[in-house]
């Protein structure tokens, strides 16, 4: 994974869960990728509370806060599921930024509504991630981190559901205007 010769970082702890040492070391590995994945979608959502114009778009700065708090646990979540299967959870930002399947965050952010495109995108991104490893780590075994995966996903939908909402209800403001001038 991402040039590291041992993505797990360092063997695996002895444990009695009752799952074979190859099949822990590939939930680790799937477990971590997520972990940093989760991690760098943090960041980014909080990049965007940060900027976005709150005299414009307080509620945007409300919702962006509020799904970051969410990713905190399931960061934790991740982290402990990886050390309860014996592993060593990779955590830090430099590692983070390495292991993630998200593109960078665009910096030249304005607009709101380029905030909510942009994290819905990686929301989207995201909720597949989950999606496959539900199944991936199901084939595997795991049925409680498969579960953890699924209940994830179930959060990360709804809230992507809400930043579509954002962006119908912006494009709809748009129309009522443009209606309004002609």
């Amino acid at each position: 994974m991402n040039g590291s010769s041992e993505p797990r970082g360092k063997s695996l702890d002895q444990t009695e869960i009752s799952l074979p040492l190859q099949v822990r070391a590939q939930l680790i590995d799937i477990l971590n990728q997520t972990l940093a994945t989760t991690i760098d979608l943090k960041t980014q959502i909080k990049q965007a509370h940060w900027n976005v114009d709150i005299t414009k778009s307080y509620n945007l700065h409300e919702l962006f806060n509020e799904i970051a708090i969410e990713l905190d646990l399931y960061i934790d979540l991740l982290a402990q599921r990886v050390t309860t299967l014996g592993g060593l959870a990779i955590g830090t930002a430099r590692s983070a930024a390495g292991l993630s399947v998200l593109p960078e965050y665009p910096l030249n952010i304005i607009e709101g509504k380029d905030h909510v495109s942009s994290i819905a995108e990686r929301l989207a991104i995201y909720g597949n991630l989950l999606w496959e490893n539900i199944d991936r780590t199901a084939i595997l075994g795991d049925a409680d981190t498969a579960y953890l995966y699924a209940e994830v996903s179930m959060v990360v939908d709804k809230r992507l559901w809400f930043l579509d909402a954002h962006l119908v209800s912006s494009v709809l403001q748009v129309d009522h205007q443009l209606a309004e001038y002609n």
